[in-house]
């Protein structure tokens, strides 16, 4: 496709390797079927030790103080009151092993466990007709799905990793697993969420990654 350009012209080469990814993107959510379940494991089969992977590195990760936590609620949503951890927590469960798929080419298996995203967006009142959902997070990370994704039955809101509490370095206290996704789509120190029908991009995906990036 890109023949008939002069690849002098970054400008032209760039709108064309944009439109190409959104073209990806539509022909990628087309395909999607959000009542698939991604691949599970068994414990036997879990990576030990599960890889660190950040865009800064591990003694940059954030801190965040718990008595402070809430998270933000924002958007297209009945109910924009914040949430604590513990009330995330009396929610509706769901634990899954399944397999992160990182686009520098490594994979790693990992138990995951808390709030279906479907649940929550149901209790906050989402307008699940809009298009995206968003989230920022404590380490200035963002990110988004596509409605259909977010509602996926093994999209979640990760309050644990293992047996315990999620660490620091996984993403605590909130983090966003999607197993239907490569691993930046699964934004870690979730501080809020938010639906739109504008695409809010991310933070890999506004320097050319390609957004809807599933597997």
């Amino acid at each position: 496709m890109l023949t008939g350009c002069n690849l002098q012209d970054g400008d032209q080469v760039d709108k064309v390797l944009w439109a190409m990814s959104r073209w990806n993107d539509r022909v990628q959510a087309w395909l999607f079927n959000g009542q698939k379940l991604a691949p599970t494991y068994s414990k036997a089969q879990l990576t030990n030790p599960f890889p660190f992977n950040a865009f800064y590195p591990e003694y940059n990760v954030p801190e965040v103080e718990l008595s402070d936590y809430r998270l933000a609620v924002s958007g297209l949503v009945r109910d924009k009151q914040p949430w604590t951890l513990d009330a995330l927590r009396k929610l509706p469960q769901r634990t899954d092993i399944t397999r992160l798929i990182c686009i520098e080419g490594w994979s790693a298996i990992g138990q995951w466990g808390g709030v279906p995203l479907k649940t929550f967006l149901e209790y906050i009142g989402a307008d699940t007709t809009a298009r995206f959902v968003g989230f920022k997070c404590a380490d200035r990370y963002y990110s988004s799905l596509d409605m259909p994704t977010a509602l996926h039955p093994q999209t979640l809101l990760a309050l644990d990793f293992g047996e315990v509490a999620l660490p620091p370095d996984y993403g605590y206290p909130l983090r966003v697993r999607v197993p239907t996704k490569l691993g930046f789509k699964n934004p870690k120190h979730i501080v809020e969420i938010f639906v739109s029908n504008e695409n809010p991009g991310g933070y890999w995906e506004d320097q050319g990654y390609n957004w809807f990036s599933g597997i």
